[in-house]
């Protein structure tokens, strides 16, 4: 049976999204502020061309039309965007948006927005894009692009499925679209605006939004409404009793994103000819797993350094997005991820038999190992006998490892927080201790799994024999 998924048009407003993620353990002395330490910058593609990539992500071939223009926000979402999804570009006026949220772990902290520009006219090659296209995803952000190309996106939506993505600052969705997806504020509002009020006693509640729906069907001349309910999952009407479909579970973590998730999966479902119910149910799914593991900064890049590291000495942040990378790839799949994590210095059998024993419990193996740093404060001035760049590249050489990833704390909890890895597994020498980030693994529904250790190995007891013995005499083994 041909596995072949029909391809995607998106058209909206793109955005270039910046995260610094570090740690807040304590208040600054002069404002009753968080102190963010630690912080590691990362970009990723924001709006309709993060929408794009999450449907390219269910292996669909996907056409994103948006403002570009030649400011470096639009340089960097031409590099991020590169190898995803094919680019159609209209004319900017002013620089393409960008938002920088500032995180403590997952806790978002502040936001800061920055360009203002709106497309200016529609190109050629966009309003021939949405004439040839078999199925559309509007991801109007408010900043033109749909606006530009309204007449075609109406002619669209006569004769291929439409699903439009609404935001506050948009227009409404054209007539005729077979599904809008605002979320239960933006249906709030939107509907307010028509002069429906909130059901008595229900501000925010199910019946709210079943009221808010069945005014935006009739005002929007849409086929149909879902309205998005965050971990109760999305309701969907078609202007009468509506249809509740819940979450399957559930999904602690990172939001952001999640509504463009759920309207590129079910644009994609109904392009592959589901019904409306179905497609919204997969929408549902999507969008909770998309949660558990990992959310947007799975499509994170991290900053590039101003220099970078020689072949000889790649360094720790490269090696991690590598990894978040190869994790980001096989979760996309539908494999599984397995993380292993420890220092790994003067890699032994015991070592490599644990690191095969994983590798065997899923998809791909990421080892996690402390930095030189990270060592040194657990293990004394004396350690690592290896460092960093030595032990990445030997842990790669080996044929169970698939990525290595570099953390700076004492414990890991931070850079699986950023790999959300299916199984967890550590030595069965840990079979009596509660590892402290198991609670982190089982937050995002990931398993802690031991694995048996050979007894007898320990980088301990090789350096002690290596400094006991005897040196060589000349003119023998160097």
């Amino acid at each position: 049976m041909s596995t072949t998924r029909t391809p995607l048009l998106v058209v909206g407003d793109a955005l270039v999204d910046h995260d610094l993620c570090g740690r807040a353990e304590r208040l600054a002395p002069d404002a009753p502020v968080p102190v963010v330490h630690g912080a590691r910058r990362s970009s990723r593609p924001g709006g309709a061309a993060l929408a794009a990539c999450l449907a390219a992500s269910d292996g669909r071939p996907v056409t994103l039309v948006t403002a570009l223009g030649d400011d470096e926000a639009s340089g960097t979402l031409r590099r991020l965007l590169a190898g995803r999804v094919e680019l159609v570009e209209v004319p900017l006026d002013g620089e393409l948006g960008s938002k920088t949220r500032v995180l403590a772990g997952d806790r978002p902290l502040l936001r800061l927005d920055d360009g203002e520009g709106r497309a200016r006219e529609a190109a050629e090659a966009a309003v021939a894009a949405v004439a040839g296209a078999e199925a559309v995803l509007v991801a109007d952000y408010g900043r033109g692009t749909a606006d530009v190309l309204r007449d075609a996106l109406a002619r669209a939506a006569a004769r291929v499925p439409v699903v439009w993505d609404p935001h506050l600052r948009g227009a409404p969705p054209v007539p005729g679209v077979r599904l809008a997806t605002p979320s239960a504020q933006e249906a709030r509002a939107l509907a307010q605006r028509l002069g429906q009020e909130a059901e008595p006693g229900d501000e925010g509640g199910l019946r709210t939004a079943a009221r808010d729906a069945r005014a935006l069907v009739g005002a929007w001349q849409a086929h149909a409404v879902s309205v998005t309910l965050g971990e109760r999952g999305a309701l969907l009407s078609y202007g009468e009793t509506p249809l509740l479909v819940p979450t399957p579970a559930a999904a602690p973590g990172d939001p952001c994103g999640a509504g463009d998730r759920y309207a590129a999966a079910a644009a994609g479902q109904l392009a592959d000819g589901v019904f409306t119910e179905a497609a919204v149910q997969a929408a549902v799914h999507a969008a909770t797993r998309y949660v558990a593991e990992g959310g947007a900064r799975a499509l994170a890049e991290p900053e590039r350094e101003a220099e970078r590291p020689s072949e000889e000495e790649p360094a720790g942040g490269d090696a991690t997005a590598d990894a978040r990378r190869t994790a980001a790839r096989v979760r996309a799949a539908g494999g599984t991820v397995v993380a292993a994590g420890g220092c790994f210095d003067l890699l032994h059998a015991g070592h490599v038999a644990l690191l095969q024993a994983a590798r065997r419990a899923g998809d791909c193996l990421v080892v996690c190992i402390n930095s030189d740093d990270s060592v040194r404060r657990r293990k004394g001035d004396g350690r690592p006998l290896v460092p960093a760049a030595d032990r990445v590249r030997v842990l790669r050489a080996l044929e169970c490892v698939d990525a290595v990833a570099v953390f700076d704390e004492d414990t890991p909890e931070r850079v699986l927080g950023e790999l959300r890895p299916h199984i967890w597994a550590k030595g069965g020498d840990y079979a009596r201790t509660r590892l402290p980030e198991q609670p982190l693994v089982e937050s995002w529904g990931g398993q802690v799994l031991l694995l048996p250790y050979l007894d007898g190995r320990s980088t301990t007891g090789l350096a002690r024999r290596a400094a006991l013995a005897p040196a060589p005499t000349a003119g023998r083994g160097r």
